[in-house]
């Protein structure tokens, strides 16, 4: 694979779009709403995720960088600041542990089943990183999955990503909000 990367702008949405469907609209049509202000969930269908989530993308209200191969969309990391992905799992826990917010946040990861274990969340990861960087940089925070000394996970997707994936690129463990999930964070 030869993989590049481009944000998701109003150009790209037919790619992301084109993933997203062929993926069922991910996790049973979330369409990467779930760290919006929207969320997902009760009241909410996959119509109206990808609606809003269109909303968003022509609004300028999403950072998400595409990862292709060649000219196919294979995956995708999102990320910006929290009043951007405010909704986040085990939310309760988090906010007992915090000090001060980051400036940004990593959101979800995808990577469509048949690329899986090809590079492509690292690729995504070092983009939105590198996007980052390039908006003035500042605390990073996720929100990784640990799969170290973690029974297997069969047939499960880490939405968040694994930790070591994470650990790659220099985050570091702060808390533990949840049995698995850790908040990791890094300085850009």
């Amino acid at each position: 694979m030869t993989l590049v990367t481009r944000m998701l702008t109003p150009e790209t949405w037919a790619d992301f779009a084109t993933l997203v469907q062929a993926n069922n609209g991910v996790w049973g049509g979330c369409w990467c709403m779930g760290f919006h202000p929207e969320g997902v969930g009760e009241g909410h269908t996959p119509e109206g995720n990808r609606e809003a989530k269109r909303r968003h993308v022509l609004g300028g209200t999403v950072h998400q960088v595409l990862v292709y191969d060649g000219d196919r969309c294979v995956g995708w990391c999102q990320f910006g600041p929290p009043a951007e992905l405010p909704t986040i799992k085990n939310r309760r826990t988090y906010e007992q542990g915090t000090d001060a917010p980051p400036d940004w946040r990593i959101g979800c990861i995808f990577t469509n089943a048949k690329d899986r274990g090809k590079g492509v969340a690292a690729a995504a990861v070092a983009a939105a990183l590198d996007a980052i960087r390039q908006a003035g940089g500042g605390v990073v925070e996720a929100y990784p999955e640990q799969t170290e000394q973690r029974p297997p996970q069969r047939g499960a997707y880490l939405h968040t990503g694994p930790e070591e994936l994470y650990t790659r690129y220099g985050f570091t463990r702060v808390r533990k909000i949840a049995k698995w999930r850790w908040v990791m964070r890094r300085t850009v």
